[in-house]
């Protein structure tokens, strides 16, 4: 059968492995916090500075080589934990930014603090999201850093989704795997029928339901699209997916503009064997703040995050230790369906843009690298068993008892309202047994 169709050829997107990426969010990113994660190996952390402005740098202090874990932020200065040097962005009328040494040890290195300056990357705020823009070679002067895509193309209103009137949950998702496999499960729409028809709502989702659709995928230098529709032709598109590179994959069904949902997941490869996904869920409905805390949307939206992460994240790993064994070779051992055209060719996008980027090599490590860094990140369910344990006592106890204890005030205010109001009723129709009152 195959894959694809002469009608939907195409260039591939023209960008790689390197470029804008979404790495946190406007929530997460408060003013006096330090956001720690890395990109291809390499330690990252993101602050806000003295006009709150986000910043990120390479987690490396140039005075002995410590981490700037444990350290912290005051008036916009990220302090090194070791000597206690402090660093904050200065410019010169608006170029030439620097991340720069303030103050270290006392006024006698004074000179010396005013040459020592922290290497970063362009780094954005966005739609609720910080951006940074990855190259791979951090510097000190963010206009040596050559930008080649502008971080508009990967807005999902780029695209023609409308989010501003949308209200959204999202979370932090760690795993303990190769970040592609992640990119690859996420365009696969088969396996959410047989492995998460248990942990999603309704009907139409389950192992019941699973067949086979149409689809089509259209191609550009910016993205990869894929719209999924019933083969009798007899209802709208099933699902679409955007892969927009190198990280971004949005879901939605229905038009651009209409969707009643939109997940957006961001893919960020943090080191080898390690990768984070942000995912965010927009939704046109249920948009009355009171009602959604009141019936704890949100939390109830996480348990079912979690919960499909999970179910997931066995296979991811398995796979990477396939892919890893050189047992997931195409052409010789995967035997692909025909609703796995959008993977094939991200498949050959990636393989393609490790190839040309070689992302894994500006910051390689090998047995003897000490895994401090990596051991660190995985901050997030479920890769860190002791924070997924500490979810599920969260829902049992923030959502299952206020669930049963609202449904109690429930009941009590209905039997209040109506209960007596019953009652006379049933002894006016002789339903209940007569009582014989007695002085």
């Amino acid at each position: 059968m195959p894959i694809q169709s002469s009608a939907e050829t195409a260039s591939r997107p023209n960008v790689g492995l390197l470029g804008w990426y979404a790495v946190c969010t406007t929530e997460y990113l408060t003013k006096d916090a330090i956001y720690y994660f890395s990109m291809f190996n390499e330690p990252l952390v993101i602050f806000r500075d003295q006009n709150y402005k986000p910043k990120c740098v390479k987690d490396f202090c140039r005075h002995r080589g410590a981490s700037f874990r444990g350290g912290d932020i005051k008036n916009g200065e990220i302090i090194c934990p070791y000597h206690g040097a402090r660093f904050t962005s200065s410019s010169v009328n608006g170029d030439n930014e620097t991340i720069t040494c303030t103050h270290i040890v006392d006024k006698a290195y004074k000179n010396f603090a005013k040459h020592v300056n922290l290497f970063q990357y362009p780094c954005i705020e966005k739609g609720d999201y910080i951006y940074i823009y990855y190259s791979g070679k951090a510097q000190t002067r963010l206009e040596d850093v050559k930008i080649n895509t502008p971080v508009d193309h990967i807005q999902p209103e780029a695209y023609g989704f409308e989010l501003e009137e949308k209200e959204y949950e999202q979370a932090f998702i760690d795993f303990k795997c190769d970040w592609s496999r992640i990119i690859e499960n996420h365009l696969d729409i088969l396996h959410i029928f047989w492995m998460h028809g248990n942990s999603l709502p309704g009907n139409e989702v389950n192992r019941k339901t699973i067949k086979s659709f149409n689809q089509t995928v259209h191609k550009d230098s910016k993205h990869l699209r894929s719209v999924y529709t019933e083969k009798d032709g007899s209802k709208d598109e099933f699902i679409s997916q955007i892969f927009i590179p190198p990280g971004r994959v949005v879901i939605f069904k229905g038009a651009t503009d209409k969707a009643r949902y939109i997940q957006v997941l961001d893919h960020i490869p943090l080191s080898n064997n390690r990768a984070r996904i942000i995912v965010r869920h927009y939704r046109a409905f249920m948009k009355n703040k009171l009602l959604c805390k009141l019936i704890m949307f949100k939390q109830r939206q996480l348990r079912t995050f979690y919960s499909i992460f999970s179910e997931d994240y066995l296979v991811l790993q398995t796979q990477t230790f396939n892919e890893q064994m050189g047992y997931m070779k195409q052409e010789k051992n995967m035997k692909l369906l025909s609703e796995d055209k959008m993977i094939k060719i991200f498949l050959d996008w990636h393989q393609n843009s490790l190839e040309t980027d070689n992302p894994w090599d500006l910051h390689p490590t090998n047995s003897n690298t000490n895994k401090i860094h990596q051991d660190l990140l995985m901050e997030y369910p479920p890769a860190n068993p002791h924070h997924a344990n500490k979810i599920r006592q969260f829902f049992k106890y923030s959502v299952t008892y206020p669930m049963l204890s609202l449904l109690i005030i429930f009941v009590t205010i209905i039997s209040l309202r109506y209960g007596p109001e019953l009652i006379s009723k049933t002894l006016e129709n002789n339903i209940l047994p007569s009582i014989e009152l007695r002085n």
